[in-house]
């Protein structure tokens, strides 16, 4: 484990059972979160996302399988940790809140309707925290003016339904940040809020970052999330890495045709097409693991390989690597898709 990174999730793999079989969920997944740096996981719904950080918290579900794998958390004085050897309770009690917190998308689902939000934020406090509640009420009050929250004394004493969504989110934030954690992991933070507010949300958290120095993964399928926050990019697919790089080499230098996918799906409002390009297909079922490429069946550059073996990561940079066929020595040359490569280069010369 690298000396400036704090979480390293080395071969992690997952697998659920259920009626129907079981469904080989995260098969392979290597990354590293940089100390005081942004890591986005990106990727469509099913890609494994969510799955991947719910095993660093201790929030799988009953009915999964831990292959093998490992995700290691530096503690001070540089002790590591591989947090899949510790109990749910070990995790609940030492490094849920206290290390590790996170933000999920449906603020409503994370607040308790029955329970003022000052109430709400103390509890954290008070079950990690040795101090009375005077002081946990203060500290309550200091968090939701971090947050942003107008007149924080009185807004104390609200329920969740007296707030509007964004100031839900934002006081689901102040929870989070209530044990001064050291990694934020944000679950689609902005899904259930209206444009305006989403720009305020991302704003808020990477302020809130710098003045705290929390290292953050963000998990997302909207590639102008992560244009804005991250500073490096893990593109998913079938419960894989499928493209790793900094946020310019995958916007800018994009070589995984499902990262050229998700790119062309943006929208663009420079386009002279009307029509919202998508994906062709669907993503695998994974209780039937498929075999070579799992983005064969979508990709309109796959070759006789891609249906027999697997693609390996192929190193670009000593930052950027896709595993992807086409970054054989042998194969043909693809240029980037037409469209693409217009909306890439006006990109960069409007960044010049």
């Amino acid at each position: 484990m690298k000396k400036d990174v704090i979480l390293s999730v080395k071969n992690l793999d997952i697998t659920f059972r259920t009626n129907a079989g079981r469904i080989h969920a995260i098969r392979g997944v290597n990354f590293d979160l940089p100390i005081g740096k942004t890591v986005a996981l990106v990727g469509e719904s099913g890609s494994g996302k969510s799955v991947t950080m719910k095993s660093v918290v201790g929030l799988l579900d009953d009915n999964s399988i831990v292959n093998h794998g490992e995700i290691l958390y530096r503690l001070e004085g540089d002790r590591i940790v591989d947090l899949l050897t510790l109990s749910k309770k070990d995790l609940r009690q030492n490094f849920n809140g206290q290390q590790i917190a996170m933000v999920f998308q449906d603020p409503m689902t994370s607040l308790d309707p029955t329970m003022q939000i000052g109430e709400q934020i103390m509890e954290c406090i008070l079950l990690h925290k040795k101090i009375s509640k005077s002081e946990a009420k203060s500290k309550s009050i200091e968090l939701l003016k971090l947050v942003g929250i107008n007149d924080p004394e009185k807004r104390i004493k609200n329920y969740p339904h007296q707030l509007s969504g964004g100031q839900r989110q934002r006081v689901v934030i102040a929870i989070a940040l209530s044990c001064e954690p050291k990694i934020l992991i944000c679950d689609e933070p902005t899904t259930a809020l209206d444009v305006t507010i989403q720009a305020r949300i991302l704003d808020l958290i990477r302020d809130i970052q710098s003045k705290m120095g929390l290292s953050v993964i963000y998990i997302t399928h909207d590639l102008g999330v992560v244009a804005k926050v991250a500073d490096f990019v893990n593109v998913m697919y079938a419960g894989k890495i499928i493209e790793t790089g900094t946020v310019d080499e995958i916007f800018y230098d994009p070589r995984h045709p499902y990262t050229w996918g998700l790119l062309s799906a943006m929208p663009d409002l420079k386009t002279k097409d009307s029509r919202l390009y998508s994906i062709p297909g669907s993503p695998p079922n994974l209780l039937h693991e498929p075999i070579g490429d799992a983005f064969a069946a979508r990709n309109q550059f796959a070759m006789k390989i891609d249906e027999r073996i697997e693609p390996p990561m192929f190193q670009i940079s000593e930052t950027h690597s896709a595993a992807t066929w086409l970054l054989h020595p042998d194969a043909p040359k693809i240029d980037l898709p037409p469209a693409l490569k217009s909306r890439l280069s006006r990109k960069v010369s409007s960044n010049e």
